[in-house]
């Protein structure tokens, strides 16, 4: 949320044309801050106007905090600030924002940059949508082998003001050049970190400090093996390389939790059968939120009206037994919920890799064995319910003897719906992993819909064993 009580002070200052107060404004408060307080409330202009009180590098890290669409307002309307401040921006994000912007404005932003950021730019847009490539930068701090600890320390004080972090460094060769005459990456012989270096001795040599075990992730995996590979080793960086392990990019923690919460955010709307849909809830296109959401509801609502047949069929018999429709949604109700239950244990193993498609028989026989355990549990608590608490409207129109039957008929319905719902949970993920779709897709409102139409099914068949 937006800081309230910095708007009217920010608006003075503009009014006011406060440079010093405005630069100590941007300067003396966390980027992140800046960015929030300018969130609301204010033009384009009026940002850059802000924003250009302060040093480069400052600029750079506040826009990078701002709202991707105030990112793209502004590169539009400033597009000579713009060219500095890309030259200061993270080398992902920039890539990022190039991305975002109309193809006419990228272009004449690109213009204003020098000729090492336009080829950087260019190698990063040249790798595919959601691998590790995209989501690297080129901005890491590297020493050669043959350096000393002291040598090493200066080297890295001249390149920290450029580079993202410098706690992991990356000890490389010496380039080498390719059949075209154009360098190749530098190949990637260790890393060391920055408390090594200074707690070492000052003439040991760089080679002798390395680590040289290293685990990096390739430029064209997928970008989900970044969030696996940082939460099994805990890093806060790690190196990206290609088919001859030359050093490509690093890909850094802020990154990795901005991964996280985006694949978060979009399998929860995979999930409810809505997504996944681009920018915030209140910035999202208004015709894309509901194309997503309502292509989903037709076809959830057209496979909802097998129900329509399976209630035509026992239509005859149904105004005889029409007092048993009060325990309808009482049945159905425990095949969604145990669905659902079932569905995100195992789309949650598939996605932290604790089980796989083909694993799909072991899965099958557990859940067979909890959903009968489940569905025995229920039971019990149907022959109580309706042993003690059958309205007394229902027990005034059953058949003489007829009450045990329809306590076996509702409690082997709730059993049954239970066990076909907790297992449709667990086997649909599985069958759309198998197929390589994302395993979230739709399965919570899809196993809802199924589960009441089998439902109905398991209900009715019931129904009739016992009382037709």
């Amino acid at each position: 949320m937006p800081h309230p009580l910095f708007t009217p002070e920010i608006k003075l200052m503009l009014a006011e044309v406060n440079s010093a107060g405005l630069r100590e404004f941007c300067e003396s408060l966390h980027p992140a801050t800046v960015a929030e307080a300018l969130e609301e409330d204010f033009t384009p202009e009026q940002l850059w106007e802000v924003l250009s009180q302060a040093n480069i590098r400052t600029q750079a890290s506040i826009f990078e905090y701002l709202p991707p669409a105030m990112q793209v307002e502004m590169a539009e309307k400033a597009r000579p600030q713009m060219g500095q401040l890309l030259t200061k921006m993270s080398h992902d994000d920039r890539v990022d924002l190039l991305k975002r912007l109309p193809g006419r404005v990228a272009e004449s932003v690109m213009r204003l940059v020098d000729e090492a950021d336009r080829k950087d730019i260019a190698t990063l847009f040249n790798y595919g949508e959601n691998t590790v490539g995209a989501l690297m930068t080129t901005d890491y701090a590297w020493l050669p082998a043959t350096a000393t600890a002291a040598e090493a320390i200066d080297q890295l004080r001249a390149q920290a003001p450029d580079k993202e972090t410098i706690y992991y460094v990356y000890v490389v060769d010496d380039a080498a050049r390719r059949v075209d005459g154009s360098l190749a990456p530098r190949r990637l012989l260790g890393v060391i970190t920055l408390r090594d270096l200074i707690l070492a001795p000052r003439h040991a040599l760089v080679r002798d400090l390395m680590e040289t075990d290293i685990a990096t992730l390739r430029y064209d995996q997928e970008q989900q093996a970044v969030a696996q590979l940082f939460a099994r080793y805990d890093f806060i960086a790690a190196p990206v390389v290609d088919d001859n392990f030359g050093l490509l990019g690093i890909v850094t923690h802020d990154d990795v939790l901005d991964l996280v919460q985006r694949e978060a955010t979009e399998n929860l709307q995979r999930q409810a059968g809505v997504g996944p849909i681009e920018g915030a809830y209140l910035d999202a296109n208004f015709w894309t939120v509901w194309w997503n959401r309502g292509k989903w509801l037709a076809f959830l609502f057209v496979l909802q009206m097998f129900t329509i047949n399976v209630m035509t069929h026992f239509e005859s018999d149904l105004e005889r037994v029409t007092f048993l429709m009060v325990f309808v949604p009482l049945c159905l109700s425990v095949g969604g919920n145990a669905g659902s239950q079932a569905a995100t244990l195992v789309i949650r193993a598939l996605a932290l890799e604790e089980i796989r498609a083909r694993d799909w028989l072991r899965v099958f026989r557990r859940e067979l064995l909890m959903a009968a355990a489940l569905a025995a549990g229920l039971g019990l608590l149907s022959i109580v319910r309706t042993y003690f608490f059958t309205p007394e409207s229902v027990l005034v129109k059953l058949p003489p003897g007829f009450f045990w039957n329809l306590n076996w008929a509702i409690t082997l319905a709730v059993m049954g719906i239970c066990l076909c719902g907790a297992v449709i949970g667990a086997m649909l993920p599985l069958g759309i992993k198998s197929l390589g779709w994302d395993p979230a897709l739709m399965s919570t409102p899809f196993i809802a819909t199924l589960s009441d139409v089998l439902g109905i099914v398991i209900f009715f068949n019931f129904v009739a064993l016992f009382f037709l």
